[in-house]
């Protein structure tokens, strides 16, 4: 199954996707547990789309509806939309919940890739 594009280079999973596009995956995942009714999912939607271009060559920024996708959302705990979780080499290695502005959350995302 081929990725469907969300924006910029961002693209959605599901649970049925999920473990061959996050898990597996040769480098680091940002993934976007969000929800249709939640407005600061929304908020935060331009800024992954802009961080998803821009490092595009070093992330993978991807995004899963847990309303339709409620096996990822159980399997990481998902309970607060939007919720973050940078994945490496299939493991998750950092959370955020909630949204951030550009600046803050680069800063945040840097300090963890830096360390990997």
């Amino acid at each position: 199954m081929s990725p469907t594009t969300v924006s910029g280079e961002m693209f959605a999973v599901t649970d049925a996707t999920f473990e061959q596009q996050v898990l597996r995956h040769d480098r680091p995942v940002l993934v976007d547990f969000w929800a249709q009714w939640c407005p600061p999912c929304h908020m935060i939607a331009p800024v992954l789309a802009d961080i998803a271009r821009d490092r595009s060559g070093t992330l993978t920024v991807c995004k899963v509806n847990t309303d339709e996708n409620v096996e990822s959302a159980r399997r990481y705990q998902i309970m607060s939309a939007p919720t973050l979780i940078l994945f490496h080499r299939g493991q998750p290695v950092w959370t955020i919940v909630g949204a951030r502005p550009k600046a803050r959350l680069l800063g945040e995302l840097d300090a963890v890739l830096d360390r990997l």
